[in-house]
């Protein structure tokens, strides 16, 4: 379904009242008026045919009434599941027709007549009244209000479905002007869509029958865009299910706008809950059936990653992110972490979508927390699919997106694998007539079906869109190979130089490295050795002969000083007698899954590196096996599509145009 003509004039017409604004607010300003303009307006035209019910339902009540049993009773006379009243007599067309000098009075009151799940909202998310104020001042608020009352947002006229993407688009086209990022507001409908139809693909029949209770969660709501689609999704296998949506945000506006919706479309608003739900999980302790989420791509969480850190030190695998912390960089994988802790683990058990970019997919070599999350993932058998998506497809980004689905109910035929779904190619999504932001693609419904029906296939028979791994194909061994270290000595003015550098040496008196720089002058010119113990024998042989004492860390100096790596020099022995390593030429080597390192090394290694051993004290922190285990998906190595070179005869003739271009234009200089 798409945006239809009546939202996009509604969005067209809500635009223009900026106009007005244009002056007296900044342009990243104008949100801060038009949403919550929107949202009153909206409430107002729904409580319209209810007020009278509501009016007398509250002059009925009886004295002491607590806050709770008159919230439901007052809810009880709206009606429709609506869990908002007002108490004001007024409406903004009562409003309208009075006194302009009166509106703002009018408005104050009105606003704060609302039951209380509405008025913080207003006062303390969107800071409403603090922008009236700037309106009356500004002699702009009658202009801006009689503009907005125009506006018919009654249920008959605008869904509320249409009432999503008319928020949507304005959040869109404010945050575009303001140079925000409107991605981490709300996710484009068709991606929507796709991962709802890939999370109910398997549930068709377990939804059927009365009495079917889902829950549905979002850990960054956004708008709402995801629960509103899951339910709508949800009430098309079975019209008699009762979906209950669940959901957190971090963005006072943003919450604002779910929570209104939550309020007017029936469902309880204490469900949508405001803050950051890595650091404040305010549903803990709570399951869901289905788990959807575009968490923001890329966003640091420096800044309140120490009750993170705590958390997963003090909880571990028992809370939310014992399996590892990815890079401060970005906290895509601990919303999908925090996802994966609210898997429900009964019969119905959970399932899970949510579109990240291509970083937590191969970010972190073996070790690393991002691995880690990986391997946890991939070794509890829960990926049950990727989707590549096309890009251009958001409105802030034309990146490449994913599409991860995750369960911990797999049917028989998936078990022990991961289907990948290379999705990104022309034949799944078509230009758009008009970009909007970065966003110059769309998935059209055909293609989304196919997609589906790829999905449903597993085993598909096109391998250049799909294939099936067992989960432990994305692993590998990571080994450690260390070569022996090979020093020649020298004495040159370069080196002596570099030991005038050297730390200890630099922390000796004035008269000392004089003595030792006098000494170490009296070997021959040229003299070089091939083997450290040679040189450090002759060494001691000196400063016996000189009378110089030199103590351990100045002996390093010199022999890091006058030492230069040889491949035909002998190889360097520690105190034990064993080879030393040569860190610089340390390199670790990805043993395949199901395969022995030794055997790796012997046949990849050994032949082409005589001298070169595994450091076997090098090992996995959770098996202790020799090697660090590692986890990567990488779609281009799956997906890998050969383009041949060009002709040469092709490269040739144009480097012969951009040679006689480069000469005409500095023959122009020239003349």
């Amino acid at each position: 379904m798409q945006a239809s003509e009546n939202v996009k004039s509604l969005s067209s017409f809500a635009w223009s009242i900026a106009e007005i604004l244009r002056g007296d607010f900044k342009q990243s300003e104008y949100g801060n008026v038009i949403l919550p303009f929107i949202v009153l307006r909206r409430l107002d035209c729904i409580l319209e045919a209810s007020k009278a019910n509501v009016l007398e339902a509250s002059d009925a009540l009886p004295d002491g009434v607590d806050d709770l049993t008159r919230d439901m009773m007052l809810f009880d006379a709206v009606g429709d599941g609506i869990k908002v009243y007002n108490l004001s007599a007024l409406t903004l067309d009562k409003m309208r027709n009075q006194e302009p000098g009166q509106l703002y009075d009018n408005l104050i009151k009105y606003i704060t007549s609302f039951s209380s799940n509405v008025r913080d909202i207003f006062i303390e998310k969107f800071l409403f009244i603090d922008h009236l104020k700037r309106l009356r001042d500004g002699k702009i608020l009658w202009p801006v209000f009689e503009r907005f009352v125009q506006i018919d947002l009654h249920k008959s006229e605008v869904s509320n479905v249409e009432m999503g993407y008319l928020f949507e688009e304005l959040i869109r086209r404010f945050s575009e002007i303001s140079n925000e990022t409107a991605g981490e507001h709300f996710t484009p409908r068709e991606v929507i869509r796709l991962i709802v139809d890939l999370l109910v693909a398997h549930d068709a029949d377990s939804l059927v029958g009365r009495g079917i209770i889902r829950q549905v969660y979002d850990p960054a709501a956004g708008t709402g865009g995801m629960l509103a689609l899951a339910e709508e999704a949800l009430a098309n296998l079975n019209s008699d299910i009762r979906v209950e949506l669940f959901g957190q945000e971090l963005n006072p506006q943003s919450f604002a706008v779910c929570r209104s919706d939550m309020l007017v479309t029936g469902h309880d608003p204490e469900q949508i809950a405001f803050g950051n739900t890595l650091t404040e999980d305010a549903h803990k302790g709570k399951r869901f059936h289905y788990m959807l989420s575009n968490p923001p791509y890329g966003v640091d969480w420096k800044k309140y990653k120490d009750p993170i850190v705590e958390e997963a030190g003090e909880l571990g695998v028992d809370g939310r992110f014992g399996a590892g912390l990815p890079r401060v960089s970005d906290g895509q994988l601990l919303f999908l972490q925090h996802m994966i802790s609210k898997m429900r683990h009964d019969s119905a058990g959970s399932r899970i979508g949510i579109v990240m970019n291509g970083s937590p997919l191969f970010t972190g070599g073996a070790g690393s927390g991002e691995s880690e999350i990986r391997r946890w993932m991939l070794e509890n058998d829960w990926v049950e699919a990727i989707i590549a998506l096309p890009t251009d497809l958001f409105y802030n980004t034309g990146i490449q997106t994913y599409v991860w689905i995750l369960t911990n109910r797999k049917e028989p035929a998936r078990r022990g694998k991961a289907q990948l779904i290379d999705a990104s190619g022309e034949r799944f999504w078509s230009s758009m007539r008009k970009s909007l932001g970065s966003k110059r693609r769309e998935i059209p419904e055909a293609a989304r079906n196919e997609i589906l029906q790829i999905y449903a296939d597993f085993e598909h028979a096109d391998p250049n869109v799909s294939k099936v791994f067992a989960t432990t194909e994305f692993g590998y061994r990571e080994v450690r190979v260390e070569r022996p270290l090979r020093l020649r000595f020298e004495v040159t003015e370069e080196r002596l130089e570099t030991l005038k550098e050297e730390k200890a040496f630099a922390k000796l008196n004035g008269a000392d490295q004089e003595a030792i720089l006098v000494a170490l002058g009296k070997w021959p010119a040229g003299k070089s050795w091939m083997d450290r113990e040679r040189f450090l024998d002759d060494l001691d042989t000196l400063a016996k002969a000189e009378k110089l004492s030199l103590k351990a860390p100045i002996k390093k100096a010199i022999g890091s000083a006058l030492g230069e790596q040889d491949e035909s020099a002998e190889i360097c022995m520690d105190a034990k007698g064993q080879p030393e390593a040569d860190t610089s030429l340390r390199d670790h080597e990805l043993v395949p899954p199901g395969e022995r390192w030794q055997d790796y090394i012997a046949r990849e290694v050994t032949p082409f590196v005589a001298d070169a051993w595994v450091d076997e004290g090098y090992t996995d922190a959770q098996d202790g096996e020799v090697g660090r285990v590692g986890y990567e998906i990488s779609f281009n190595r799956y997906f890998y599509k050969y383009v041949p070179p060009r002709p040469l005869t092709e490269i040739d003739t144009e480097l012969k145009a951009l040679e006689a271009e480069i000469a005409g234009l500095l023959q122009e200089v020239v003349d």
